[in-house]
């Protein structure tokens, strides 16, 4: 696994959890910004060809 992998992976976690704690608390500002982080992750995991399968639901669809 690369740096750049290890690094989105972790930052993915930490965003899944933040993202499951603003939702169970009905914090919508929060979740927007958690899935915001977790697209963005998703885009650069994409972008550099490395498959992050927690961050799949969050990968852009081309049309």
């Amino acid at each position: 696994m690369t740096e750049l992998q290890t690094q989105i992976v972790h930052r993915a976690t930490e965003a899944l959890a933040s993202l499951q704690r603003a939702e169970e608390n009905d914090e919508q500002h929060l979740v927007h910004v958690h899935t915001g982080e977790l697209e963005s992750l998703a885009r650069t995991a994409h972008d550099h060809d490395l498959d992050v399968p927690q961050l799949r639901p969050f990968v852009p669809q081309v049309a």
